[in-house]
């Protein structure tokens, strides 16, 4: 997560969604009073500063009342006001108003049947190559992002702008341009791409049944941005 005062935004840090690339890129262009959040493990070029600091509980107690005890043992014994795949919507209330009203907020999605294949690829990798897809659909932890870009409900995004993930760098040029971030087309960086090494598409991995445990992990997702197999 990035609240940069430099250029104006808040980024949104979604998961398999080249997150941690452009965390890397913005990184290096913040200013020294911007908060980037700390990404484990620690990547090279990679900055973190600002992110902790004080909580102040009660916005988020009134809220959520049932959550009374662990807002403020969090408040005591942790200092990260910001931290990385922070929602938008805890995000709103840890900054000021009028910070969340002019500054330009965005993450990016992806297709959900492509998340979860690269997803699970990553997983795979760290087992050594043991994981099957079975398996890791039976388990059923999947990168599921749009709570941390719509409001408690999930029925509202809060955010101005969610990239396409399949049109990156296209719509990348066109957010930096706007915030005159300078970019010339490439990150710098691939972070976590080394766990993928078959590019077979989607369309060709999953069978029928595979396919239907992904669309209804990702409902919410798939009716928000109109996703199709």
């Amino acid at each position: 997560m990035i609240l940069s005062h430099k250029y104006k935004f808040i980024f949104i840090k979604t998961a398999k969604t080249a997150g941690t690339s452009i965390e890397v890129f913005l990184s290096r262009h913040c200013g020294p009073t911007d908060v980037v959040t700390p990404i484990v493990p620690a990547i090279e070029g990679h900055q973190p500063r600002n992110y902790e600091g004080f909580i102040n509980p009660v916005p988020e107690i009134l809220e959520r009342p049932s959550r009374l005890f662990s807002a403020l043992r969090h408040t005591i014994t942790s200092r990260e006001k910001f931290y990385n795949h922070m929602p938008a919507s805890l995000v709103q209330k840890r900054v000021p108003g009028e910070v969340w009203n002019r500054y330009f907020k965005f993450c990016v999605e992806r297709n959900p049947w492509d998340k979860v294949l690269s997803h699970y690829h990553m997983h795979a990798a760290r087992k050594g190559g043991s994981l099957s897809l079975d398996e890791y659909l039976a388990r059923g932890r999947f990168p599921i992002n749009y709570f941390r870009y719509t409001d408690r409900s999930g029925t509202k995004i809060i955010v101005d702008r969610v990239l396409r993930y399949e049109n990156l760098v296209a719509e990348l040029s066109e957010v930096f341009s706007e915030l005159k971030v300078p970019f010339d087309g490439t990150l710098g960086v691939k972070a976590k791409s080394e766990y993928r090494t078959d590019r077979k598409p989607y369309q060709q991995v999953f069978n029928e049944k595979q396919r239907r445990i992904v669309e209804n992990a990702f409902a919410k997702e798939i009716e928000l941005h109109d996703y199709r197999f």
